[in-house]
């Protein structure tokens, strides 16, 4: 190993049990083999280490009080370095808070804390920090000089000072008592004056509202955690203090000031802000500002590990450092998580903590199969412990599925999948075998039904079968084998007007006739003899048929004959029929169906409309409850018409550039051409040019080449502009379409307001089951067993264990969607919120539903 890889490898891996230190856990060991290696090298790599050394502290923040002793001992013999250390943290600190960088301001503010344990940053200058802080969250609440619309940052400044002080809060008190004193004075009176937050809309598991109301926020329970923190005399076993063995040395240390920083200011409170623009910056402070964790207690206390309860914030801390700085790494991730630097073991609170991140709303912070990879090789990483502490996890969550959100539970579902098709699709079906006896609309039943729904997507349905063998009670949960479902199949036995046709359309297609020969086919021979309808079924029949053999066959399909279907389905109504025939056609494929409409979608041969019509018609309404097949068209068709709007708005964003560009390569050519022009000079009434005339002329040439560029992107910009304008006219006319439509079918079920004002609840005990109206044929073959086996125990009615009814779960499942739509996309619902108020959240909306959608919104009911 070269010594530039040697003191590299030495300071990224130190706390580490690795081979660099000879798998040795004697913090000291390391700190002393480190440092001298640094010292060896300084004059060759002075600059290099650091950059790493501060690269280290920021990206590996759970190490910070090994990398604050390193320069602890540095500041001995080289009191610049160690200031410019301090300078360069506490100048990116200050740019962090400007910038909003949250996680920047956090870890930055806990390497000035472990900076100060070791004698580098003067104990004083630290709490000038945290009081400079704790004005601006104090400044922020206050109603006359502050915007309170704006508690999402003052919540964060005060928790990034009670997360420091793990680090640091022993040395604060030894050293500067009363200055620290203070500070707590100031965050109990903080949290005396700011406003509690339940965070109805992002918990994991429906709470009653009463019992949200109750409960601690993160903020509130932080406070109390240092608060015990205090009565333990503020010992945190999890926090490594390495500099307590180098005290007697380090305490030689010259110590540095911190300057003041300031805090960016508020945004101006209009004196005509209404209740809504209020509740719509809260919003946008909520985005800026997140909550890192919402906790996520799955296991009982007598499985978990015993631990402190600042142990447990702190674990969690490194955990989510771990995630967020590895991401894209993630068997470095895995490493670093099962070697984190504590004494005690930690395998569960590492499972709650990285399902609280998969699960966490309103958004996970890194794509699904982040976390998914990263289960994956913690399980590799510690095969004895983690597999069953997961398998454990995923019993709890499935136990309280019924209470869980629905987007929670759609992620859970796409992990669950996803997670078994990495072990050969082994899981113990046998103890879930029971979820086939209750109710179809059980969420628990659904649960199993659309977990091997999805599993089948990633393998096929034979294995899927195999893997159930040991449950075969579960087999009536697969979905159909069979696959598509032509209405002009040679091998039904029958042959009539619809089967000669097609067949005679596909022969067309496989000579390879042209487009305008087929549609001039379709208007001379089936469309004035049949009719529109049949015309449609015939030839989107047909064409599916020719590319349901892959996804490649089907793209070809839709690009060679895209301008048929375009031809035959021009209008909304053609369109939901063009969508009917897909769901005929595919009826057995969930998969098939979702992934055609958002094909066609893509070449716009159906509008985002029309599949919310179709979404919303009985055959799919009256299934809500039962699958998420019309959840998930409804979810790519939103992300579909979202990603437009992105992507044109990145696409305008770089065409203004192009064009500001442009504009200035024309003034420059314009202006060289207008210097060549000027020195022409007139002799006996002739222009004798003092230039080159070929050079006059090229320069003409670049002046209008640049001129024709320009107007050529100005052209373009505004095609886009465009497009863009349409677009966002589009979401608007989605969203009122969305929410229209879920307000009407909600009403037409949602159980009355009693008279005295009282909303119902929907899981009350007594329910009955009230069937569900099938006036059309369903889109999809089930059990229509609806708790055929439901009994009567003390007059109490049970169905199966599970004793809510179908119509109450139906309304459950569908305000569930309600509340997720509205969090999912609130950044593009938020610019209508006034139309929505007045033609969907009017006065005779059913209160449950604009209370669903005010949830995941953010709003006040």
């Amino acid at each position: 190993m070269s010594s530039s890889s040697s003191w590299r490898s030495l300071l990224l891996r130190i706390g580490d049990k690795c081979p660099e230190y000879g798998g040795s856990v004697d913090f000291k060991e390391h700190i002393d083999t480190c440092y001298n290696v640094l010292l060896r090298e300084w004059e060759n790599s002075k600059d290099d280490i650091f950059e790493l050394l501060l690269q280290c502290a920021e990206q590996l923040p759970h190490k910070a009080p090994f990398y604050g002793v390193l320069v602890g001992l540095i500041n001995l013999e080289n009191e610049n370095f160690a200031k410019q250390v301090v300078d360069i943290t506490h100048s990116r600190f200050q740019d962090a808070l400007y910038s909003g960088n949250c996680n920047r301001i956090r870890i930055l503010l806990r390497f000035l804390t472990v900076l100060m344990c070791s004698n580098v940053v003067q104990p004083d200058s630290l709490v000038g920090i945290f009081e400079i802080l704790l004005s601006s969250a104090a400044t922020t609440i206050d109603d006359d000089n502050g915007n309170p619309s704006w508690q999402s940052r003052a919540d964060f400044y005060v928790t990034c000072i009670l997360s420091s002080l793990p680090w640091g809060v022993a040395e604060l008190i030894e050293q500067v008592p009363e200055e620290f004193e203070r500070v707590m004075v100031g965050v109990q009176s903080y949290l005396s004056i700011r406003s509690h937050s339940p965070e109805m809309g992002s918990k994991v598991f429906e709470l009653e509202e009463d019992e949200a109301l109750e409960r601690k926020d993160f903020l509130e329970d932080l406070w109390d955690r240092i608060q015990v923190l205090s009565s333990n005399g503020w010992k945190a076993e999890s926090v490594p203090r390495p500099h307590l063995s180098f005290e007697s040395q380090l305490v030689a240390g010259s110590s540095h000031g911190l300057s003041p920083i300031s805090c960016p200011e508020l945004p101006a409170i209009s004196s005509s802000r209404s209740a809504i623009a209020f509740e719509k910056e809260k919003y946008e402070a909520m985005l800026k500002y997140p909550q890192r964790l919402h906790r996520l207690n799955i296991f009982p206390s007598s499985k978990a590990e015993i631990m402190q309860p600042i142990d447990r914030f702190v674990v969690e801390e490194y955990l989510l450092d771990v995630l967020l700085f590895f991401n894209g790494s993630r068997k470095e991730c895995a490493s670093f998580m099962v070697s984190l630097p504590v004494p005690f073991r930690y395998e569960y609170l590492m499972a709650e903590t990285i399902f609280s991140q998969l699960l966490l709303l309103p958004r996970a912070p890194f794509k699904p199969l982040y976390y998914t990879l990263v289960i994956i090789d913690l399980c590799k990483a510690l095969p004895g412990a983690f597999p069953s502490v997961v398998i454990g996890a995923v019993h709890a969550l499935f136990d309280r599925i019924a209470d869980m959100d629905m987007e929670c539970r759609t992620r859970l579902i796409l992990w669950f999948s996803h997670h078994l098709s990495n072990f050969q699709h082994v899981w113990p079906w046998g103890e879930w075998a029971y979820v086939k006896d209750l109710p179809i609309w059980a969420p628990q039943r659904v649960f199993v039904q659309e977990v091997l729904e999805r599993e089948i997507r990633l393998s096929y349905w034979d294995k899927i079968k195999q893997s159930v063998e040991n449950a075969p009670e579960l087999e009536e949960l697969l979905p159909p084998k069979d696959g598509p479902n032509f209405k002009y199949s040679s091998n039904d036995g029958g042959e009539n007007t619809g089967h000669a046709l097609s067949s005679e359309f596909s022969s067309m297609v496989r000579a390879r006739k042209s487009v305008q020969q087929l549609i001039s086919w379709l208007e001379e021979s089936i469309i004035p003899p049949h009719g529109h309808r049949f015309a449609i079924e015939v030839v989107i029949q047909t064409l599916l048929d020719i590319g349901s053999k892959s996804f490649t066959h089907l793209i070809t399909v839709l690009e060679r004959y895209g301008q048929i279907i375009a031809k035959l389905c021009p209008d909304h109504d053609s369109q939901v029929l063009l969508i009917e025939e897909v769901s005929s056609y595919w009826k057995s494929s969930s998969q098939m169906i979702a992934t055609t409409i958002d094909r066609m979608m893509g070449y716009r041969l159906i509008s985002n409309l029309a599949i919310v019509t179709w979404v919303f018609s009985p055959s799919n309404v009256n299934y809500f409850h039962l699958s998420d097949r019309p959840w998930e068209i409804l979810r790519n068709t939103i992300n579909k018409t979202y990603n437009r709007i992105t992507d044109l708005r990145s696409e305008i964003l770089s065409l203004e550039k192009s064009v500001s560009s442009a504009e200035e390569a024309t003034i420059k050519a314009q202006k060289e051409l207008e210097a060549a022009e000027a020195k022409l000079e007139l002799v006996d009434g002739q222009p004798v040019p003092a230039e080159n005339l070929g050079r006059l002329k090229r320069l003409r040439g670049y002046a209008s080449k640049a001129k024709d560029e320009e107007t050529s992107l100005r052209e373009s910009l505004e095609a886009k502009e465009a497009l863009f304008a349409r677009a966002l006219e589009e979401n608007k006319a989605l969203f009122l379409s969305l929410y229209k439509n879920l307000g009407d079918v909600l009403k037409e079920r949602l159980p009355p307001v009693s008279a005295e004002g009282k909303l119902p609840n929907l899981k009350a005990a007594h329910v009955e089951s009230v069937a569900m109206d099938t006036e059309e044929p369903p889109a999809m073959d089930v059990d229509q067993d609806n708790g055929k086996t439901s009994s009567q125990k003390n007059g109490e009615r049970i169905t199966n264990g599970y004793n809510i009814g179908e119509r109450e779960q139906w309304c459950l499942t569908t305000l569930g969607y309600v509340k997720t739509f509205s969090r999912q996309y609130a950044t593009e619902i938020w610019p209508h919120i006034e139309m929505l108020e007045a033609e969907v959240f009017v006065e005779d909306a059913h209160p449950l539903f604009k209370k669903a959608a005010y949830v995941g919104l953010c709003r006040r009911s």
